[in-house]
Formats: C-alpha cells, structure tokens, sequence
C-alpha cells in the first residue's frame, strides 16, 4: 500500500529515494445514515483518516520528501497549521532528515505534539495563519531559510511545492478505481491545493484516457476564511485575500496561495463553491461520529458540511454519486472533542453496580 504504485501518473523520483509509510489506498464509505436522511442514495466518505500520520498529507510527505532524498537535501524547511507538519514529521524521520516547522498561533497542542513525537522542531509565529500579512511575510522569510543547499522548503501547495502535491493527485487516481460512476467530489480548502489536486488528477486521467467523466470538485470553505468558495460561485476569475476568522483549525488560511488555480481548475470541472458556517461544520463533525462511526476532525468534516448544505439548497441530484473526503482523524484536534462531548466522563463503579448498564 503505498502512492508509488502510481509512480508513472506523479512526480519522478528514483525507486531507491521513494519513501513510504504506507500511505493511500484508504477505503471509500458508503454512507448508512446522513446520506438518506437528506435524500441522497449515494453519498460516500474517502477516508484519509487512515493514513499512517492522520491525514492526507501523509500522500504530499511522502513525494515531497521522497523527491528531497533523491536530491540529497538534509533539512526540510516547513510551515504548517498541523497536518502537514505531522506528515511531514514523520517522513523526515524515516528518511533521516532534520525537520523545522512554523505553525500557525491557532495549531492544536495535540498536533503540535504529534510533530515532537516525530523529532520535529517547531515554532509558533505570532498572527500566522489569522492576518494575511504576517502570512505572506512569513512565506517569504521561511522560502530564503529553505532555499540553501542543503535545505527544500516544503508547504502543502502548488505554489511552493508542486512536486509534493503530485502525490495528492492519488487521492483522484483512487477515486476513480474505486467509483466510476462518481458525479461529485467534496472537498476542504484553505490554500485551495487539495481541490487543485483533485481536479489536476481527475483531467490527467480523461487525457489518458482512462476516465470517461470528470467529475465536478466542490470547494468547501468555513465562511471565516472565505478566499476560494464565493469567489468561485460568483462566477469571479480570482481569489481574495482575507482575515481569517474561522475556528477551523486547518482551514485558517488568509491568503490567496492556490487559490486562482482553484477557481480556474475547478469550475472547468463543473465545481462550485460553499461557504460554510463554523456551528455547522462542528455539528457535522458529531453527526459522522455518532451516526456512522467515522470520528474526524473538524476540517475533515468541512466537506459533508459542504455537501449537505448543497442537498438542502436542491444542488444535488437523489441519485447523484457524491464523495466528501475526509481529510484528517478527530485525534488530530481535542479541543474540537471536548466540544463534542461536553462534560461527560466514564463513571467509576463498583462491579455489583453493573446493573446500572441494563
């Protein structure tokens, strides 16, 4: 299991540079419960909560870093609000090469963590991730860190790493393989470089032949950070910069990044945007877990949002065969589980107190 079974569709890299944790291949859900309950027949969820490090980065890590061993680069120069740090963490101990990430001020403890249990050294940047300016400059001061010899500068997007998002484009090569009746993809923006990767995968496939149909990417935004998902809607020929309000932890980016790409690439397939409220996104997040067992982070839970929204607003077909990706684990952000649950705790009792369980 590994995204090297489609080397010849991504990135070239050397058979003895590739890295691999195992990740990709991860199943494709139909839904039981939220699906008919909004009258959609054929709503799926593609798990990318099963990846080795949690989410769907674990494909970007692994090509991106891959390509820097080939290259004989030792220090992986990166930003992150958490997910790819984590990915890219984990990789760069596998291949033995230091790691520096900046996170975003808003980056959950339980990610961060994850980064440090990975040998990872790590940063937080004061209004990275929230103000568009900081962002930028941000961007620019860690793209000089990351352009000396020995260093590759690594953020999840076409902008900086296209080599690395090459190995995002499986997540498409999957979907197609496992669903060819497929009308819709759903998916989380926040530089837009997923739904890129989407869209870029699907159109590689039909060039090939190999798709008769490419299905519609649907970019799905908080309404906090709003830079893909009106414009595209709109029908506007580019993305804006904003300042991010959304508590969405990993959809809190400012700036443009992808973003143009996006509209472009994504509107030839038919896509559109949705912009999504924060309490909706948390409510939809309770929903996969306790109506069909699928326990993913917030920001993993932004593309059923997206979708069930467009069902209620008559966008969707009965019959129309709908994916939403879900991108990262709830174990990523334990603040948004605390917000689930509430108080609510295991009570400590005495075994002759176990009828209180009938």
């Amino acid at each position: 299991m590994s995204i090297w079974r489609f080397a010849d569709l991504i990135a070239p890299v050397p058979e003895e540079a590739r890295i691999t944790l195992g990740e990709g291949e991860t199943p494709l859900l139909r839904s039981q419960r939220i699906g008919p309950s909004v009258g959609l027949q054929n709503l799926y969820f593609k798990l990318e909560t099963g990846d080795p490090a949690g989410s769907y980065k674990d494909r970007f890590a692994a090509a991106a870093i891959s390509a820097m061993r080939a290259a004989g680069k030792r220090r992986c120069i990166a930003t992150s609000s958490g997910n790819a740090g984590a990915a890219l963490a984990a990789y760069s101990a596998a291949a033995g090469i230091e790691c520096r990430i900046a996170v975003a001020e808003t980056a959950p403890e339980s990610k961060l963590r994850q980064m440090l249990a990975y040998g990872a050294h790590i940063f937080r940047i004061r209004g990275f991730g929230l103000d568009p300016v900081v962002s930028r400059d941000a961007f620019h001061h860690l793209g000089i860190m990351g352009s000396r010899a020995d260093s590759s500068l690594q953020i999840s997007a076409y902008t900086f790493s296209p080599v690395g998002m090459t190995g995002v484009q499986t997540i498409a090569y999957e979907l197609a393989e496992q669903l060819p009746a497929l009308e819709h993809v759903f998916a989380p923006a926040a530089g837009g470089g997923l739904c890129v990767a989407l869209a870029r995968g699907f159109t590689q496939l039909s060039e090939r032949g190999d798709l008769r149909r490419i299905p519609a990417v649907e970019v799905v935004q908080p309404e906090g950070n709003d830079t893909i998902a009106t414009p595209l809607s709109a029908g506007e020929p580019r993305a804006r910069d904003v300042v991010a309000t959304t508590q969405i932890s990993g959809l809190q980016v400012p700036n443009v990044i992808d973003g143009h790409w996006a509209l472009t690439e994504c509107r030839a397939t038919g896509g559109a945007g949705h912009a999504v409220p924060d309490e909706f996104v948390w409510e939809t997040q309770q929903r996969l877990a306790r109506e069909e067992g699928v326990f993913a982070e917030p920001a993993g839970a932004a593309a059923l949002a997206g979708a069930l929204q467009a069902a209620r607003r008559g966008k969707l077909r009965s019959d129309a065969h709908v994916v939403c990706v879900v991108t990262g684990t709830g174990f990523k952000d334990e603040n948004s589980i605390a917000r689930m649950i509430g108080d609510s705790t295991a009570p400590m009792i005495d075994l002759h107190e176990l009828e209180w369980m009938e």
